[in-house]
């Protein structure tokens, strides 16, 4: 791949169809694609970041949403102009890839390698001061757009619109069109720790984390400048080898190899480009010479496509080769050097090049580096080291696949009056010994004419288990077999309500502007949403700065009560005080903060993650930092804290509600507490990073225990 400002390079089709273009660099890069071999029509298809921050490691190309483009329509044979631009600061590892795909579910992006790019003007011979023949285009020589001499936008991937974030305002489909769709089966999952003994706040250790798609985007990559433990390696490594272990920095003569793992056993190929002063023309640092392509395949060669040379490739271990001890213990001793040479692994070793400085450019360096997807190697444990990676993420042919039985199920049995517009949320919680359970939220277009949403619980039964048994003359199951192959089937009372009433609980103590914006926050709620079945109550331990009874009087939510306690501020009290009040015991109850920035799919997200008897609720909150606002979300996912929390009432009655005698005077540690009775009495506990939910940074001054007395005067 030729980069620099601009990169002078063509691609070359062999065969045509939908393509998808990615691009991965360190820091910033913009990939411009032409509809054709002309340069003056070049589009900007997709980059890494607009503020300079942003950056991704080597082949990882699901960073950041702008990384992908939307799909292309490329001709067989004929030649598409395209440009590159690169920038890196003093930091980090510099790297710039290019990858594509096919428009297909599932396929992976492989890096574009020589077989399909030839130089757009050949500039051998040609002296550096030589720039009449460099095309004049819009990547890097248009107008200055007027925004930027505005103030920037946050980086923040999880600002950008997603169709979650208004799903609920779609009109829901009728119910009867999903009954019997599926099988019924029993939901019995494996992981439930229901009567076993769990030591002291050790229910953390059987919290599970769900995987969702599409990708929602949560992983906090505008604060991964300071936190990079996504990645996990350790601070010290990156800050000493960047991700150079994952690149292949080809060798030359009386020059030290540096070798580093390939995750996939096979290497592309890709050229590092620099920024020149002046932003003076770059010409190609060196040329490609990777194996064949796997894909897309070739048909014919053609003179315009450059020649191809096999690459030497050093052996490598496949990932799935890697074992968990290794996985865990990234700076464990390197293998042993072998004689004459230096071990494959040995770059802990080495003295670390910084930017392999060189008195002149070496035009013919080259590296090798492959698709690389991170997320495969985060497992569903509630990791709590690190504050800033996102919800896991669901492989796309999975969801292809389950989907496509279940619409063929209920086009079945209705008609087939159903057309699927959307993907809107996929979340699954894994159980390996048992069966996969999903949530499933879609966009469907009813007889051509009405768009309505579905949300609705699936399960994906894998082997029989003893309890099924007694259940084996249920309707539409033979439960006294093995299945061949797994049964997606409708859990037994796994179905969400879709209209129960959500009651915020909250207690208060002099925090008078909080407590006023909270009210703002939900009369806001309440206007957007139309939604009536929500109920305030607020426990106010003596607030002496506002009457807290007055401003709820006055305001337009749907409905509240209004709780006076005397004496210090407690917490659970509070809490305990707030659900006795309740008398539904079949609605919901969501222990909540003060200081909490709510988005608007709030009601629904608690209404579909909470089921009687089945399942609470415990999305993960970021935690806003001093300066910070919820259009500038910079901060942390709280994952160790449980204090927001949703559950239903019979549910909580049930467990024995809050510990109030233990935590009289003191909070801190009630939600872990809790969240041990809760797991104990046999319930899941549904774990998710909840976009656009932020708790605001505030002083801590005066809460809450102080007595409050009035200064004496004089």
């Amino acid at each position: 791949l030729c980069s620099g400002n601009p990169s002078l390079c063509s691609s070359y089709v062999l065969y045509a169809g939908d393509f998808q273009f990615a691009v991965s660099s360190d820091d910033n890069s913009e990939l411009w694609l032409s509809s054709d071999d002309s340069p003056l029509n070049a589009r900007l298809m997709a980059y890494v970041g607009k503020l300079g921050s942003e950056w991704t490691a080597p082949g990882e190309f699901t960073k950041f949403r702008s990384q992908v483009s939307k799909s292309v329509h490329l001709m067989a044979s004929r030649r598409y102009y395209f440009e590159i631009l690169h920038k890196q600061d003093d930091k980090g590892s510099d790297h710039v890839e290019v990858g594509w795909r096919p428009f297909l579910p599932g396929l992976k992006y492989e890096v574009i390698d020589s077989a399909y790019i030839s130089l757009y003007t050949d500039e051998s011979s040609l002296k550096m001061n030589h720039v009449d023949h460099i095309p004049q285009t819009l990547a890097s020589h248009g107008p200055v757009p007027a925004e930027t001499h505005t103030r920037s936008k946050h980086g923040a991937d999880m600002l950008q619109p997603d169709p979650r974030d208004t799903f609920f305002n779609i009109p829901m489909i009728d119910p009867s069109h999903l009954e019997n769709v599926l099988p019924t089966c029993l939901y019995s999952p494996t992981y439930v720790v229901k009567d076993f003994p769990i030591a002291r706040y050790q229910g953390l250790q059987f919290v599970y984390l769900s995987f969702v798609y599409p990708n929602d985007f949560t992983r906090l990559t505008h604060m991964e400048r300071e936190n990079k433990c996504f990645y996990r390696e350790s601070p010290i490594y990156l800050e000493k080898f960047g991700f150079y272990k994952y690149m292949k920095m080809d060798e030359e003569e009386d020059d030290r190899p540096f070798f580093f793992p390939n995750p996939d056993g096979e290497f592309s190929c890709v050229i590092r480009g620099v920024w020149e002063k002046h932003q003076h023309p770059l010409r190609p640092i060196a040329t490609a010479r990777p194996p064949p392509a796997p894909t897309p395949p070739s048909a014919n060669s053609s003179e315009n496509v450059l020649p191809t040379e096999p690459l030497r490739v050093t052996s490598y271990l496949h990932t799935s080769e890697i074992t968990e001890s290794q996985q865990q213990r990234p700076d464990m001793d390197p293998e042993p050097e072998e004689e004459g040479g230096i071990s494959e692994y040995s770059y802990e070793d080495v003295e670390p090049r910084p930017g392999w400085a060189e008195e002149a450019i070496n035009w013919q360096r080259t590296f090798s580096v492959n698709s690389m997807d991170f997320e495969t190697l985060r497992s569903d444990w509630n990791d709590l080291r690190c504050n800033v990676s996102g919800n896991l993420q669901l492989s796309e042919s999975e969801v292809v696949d389950v989907l496509a039985q279940y619409m063929e199920k209920l086009n079945e049995l209705n008609g087939g009056i159903y057309t699927l517009l959307r993907i809107i949320n996929v979340e699954k919680r894994r159980d390996s010994a048992r069966g996969n359970r999903y949530l499933i939220e879609l966009e469907l277009m009813e007889r051509g004419r009405k768009v309505v949403r579905l949300s609705e619980y699936i399960y994906m039964l894998l082997h029989r288990g003893r309890v099924e048994d007694s259940l084996e003359n249920m309707e539409g199951v033979t439960w006294g077999t093995v299945y061949a192959k797994p049964l997606l089937c409708q859990p037994v009372m796994l179905q969400w309500k879709k209209n129960v009433m959500v009651h915020f609980v909250i207690p208060v103590k002099n925090q008078a502007r909080w407590v006023q914006q909270f009210i703002s926050d939900m009369e806001f709620l309440h206007r957007e949403t139309k939604d009536n079945n929500f109920n305030i109550i607020i426990v106010d331990f003596q607030s002496e700065d506002m009457d807290v009874e007055q401003a709820l009087r006055e305001s337009s939510v749907p409905r509240y009560e209004y709780l006076r306690r005397e004496g210090n501020f407690e917490r659970s009290a509070g809490l305990q005080i707030g659900v006795d009040t309740i008398e539904d015991s079949h609605s919901i109850v969501f222990l909540c903060d003060l200081h909490i920035h709510f988005p608007l799919n709030i009601l629904e997200n608690i209404r579909k993650h909470c089921v009687e008897g089945k399942l609470a609720f415990a999305p993960i909150v970021m935690r806003l930092g001093c300066g910070s606002s919820p259009q500038e979300p910079d901060g942390y996912w709280e994952v160790n804290g449980f204090g927001l929390f949703g559950i239903y009432k019979s549910d909580f009655d049930k467990i024995g509600g809050m510990n109030t005698e233990e935590f009289k005077d003191r909070w801190g540690g009630e939600d872990w507490e809790l969240l041990d009775r809760v797991l104990q009495n046999g319930l899941e506990v549904e774990r998710l990073r909840l976009r656009n939910f932020f708790h605001y940074y505030h002083s801590k001054r005066g809460m809450w225990n102080s007595q409050s007395s009035k200064a004496p005067k004089g």
